[in-house]
């Protein structure tokens, strides 16, 4: 049986499409990059000269021969580009947020369903290192039963960035979409749906029209879990914060070197991809089989690539995903119930 790669399209090759989709799609032999969709430019087409660009949506859905849809435009317009790719019979990734609200999510979660398609959503940032890396000292119990777990996803940015569709107001706007969609995401991969959301959000930068900072807290039996971002912190302290009945694990605040390596155009997988530097790797002080332990642990690389690769896998051989969109609809039932917490001034209480 010959080798078929998956003829693959995106929506958009803004920041996400150009940074992120287009080189991991080209650096695994699975997929090809076969179409992109620009309104006006050509610069897909300099960058992959072997793929077609396309200038509307309807160019995208009737070709034939595109088997995935990565749907990466803004918020607003993801269910229903996503549920009109699932329609004309294609498989699709969903940006993060996945959606605006969970009845879009549940939407989509049937009719992927109906058509028997492979419907996952972006969350890359499962696959930094330090995540990575946190997630194992928390599989293996390395500080005890966990009592505490502080995040933060902090930026400097203290302008409105001009002509950018994030910075109007609408639905499905403000960091708690962005930022927060990755944070909640990482947290419920560690924990699971809390009992109950606190929240906190509103916009801190002069002239701002969109939320640009959030305080949650999250309440679990025996746990509580604090997610923060601002876009006015130039001064950062640790990225995760983890504390338990026998030690802690506290990480840099330096970010995932992966999007800074895909936008100096490094080829995902190559040699280093993913490292930190061992100054940069987080440090246990804990109590392990009655000794006392303490020092750095070093980072798991990173690999944004073994996204695709599972995407590989469900589409070629029916394997499970490691993104399931049922994991993302409870990412943004998490979100509509922050907004309700801050509305009201009050806890909401989850249905777990």
């Amino acid at each position: 049986m010959s080798f078929k790669p998956i003829k693959t399209a995106i929506l958009s090759y803004g920041m996400s499409g150009e940074v992120f989709h287009a080189p991991l799609i080209q650096a695994h032999a699975g997929f090809e990059l076969s179409v992109v969709l620009q309104r006006s430019k050509q610069t897909a087409k300099e960058h992959y000269p072997d793929c077609q660009v396309v200038r509307s949506f309807e160019e995208v859905l009737s070709n034939p021969s595109v088997e995935l849809v990565v749907v990466n435009t803004p918020n607003h317009l993801h269910k229903e580009q996503a549920a009109q790719a699932l329609q004309a019979g294609k498989h699709v990734i969903v940006e993060k947020p996945f959606t605006v609200t969970v009845q879009e999510a549940d939407e989509l979660i049937a009719l992927a369903r109906k058509h028997d398609k492979v419907l996952s959503v972006f969350q890359n940032r499962r696959l930094d290192g330090d995540f990575l890396t946190l997630k194992k000292v928390v599989e293996n119990n390395w500080v005890g039963k966990v009592v505490e777990f502080e995040a933060h996803y902090d930026r400097f940015r203290n302008y409105i960035e001009p002509d950018s569709w994030k910075e109007e107001a609408g639905p499905g706007k403000g960091i708690l979409y962005n930022l927060g969609s990755h944070m909640l995401d990482q947290v419920l991969v560690l924990f699971g749906m809390p009992l109950e959301v606190d929240a906190r959000i509103g916009i801190q930068r002069s002239g701002g029209n969109v939320d640009d900072f959030y305080d949650l807290r999250l309440s679990y039996t025996n746990l509580n879990v604090i997610v923060k971002s601002s876009y006015l912190v130039r001064e950062q302290g640790p990225r995760y914060q983890l504390h338990g009945t026998e030690g802690s694990f506290i990480t840099s605040s330096n970010v995932d070197p992966q999007e800074q390596a895909l936008k100096e155009k490094k080829i995902p997988g190559s040699a280093g991809w993913g490292m930190l530097p061992k100054d940069c790797w987080g440090r246990l002080n804990t109590t392990l089989s009655g000794l006392h332990v303490e020092g750095v642990i070093e980072t798991i690389p990173g690999n944004y690539l073994q996204y695709y690769q599972n995407m590989y896998e469900a589409i070629r051989n029916g394997k499970p995903l490691d993104v399931k969109p049922e994991e993302s609809r409870e990412v943004i039932r998490l979100i509509e119930a922050a907004y309700e917490s801050n509305r009201t001034r009050r806890s909401v209480k989850l249905k777990v």
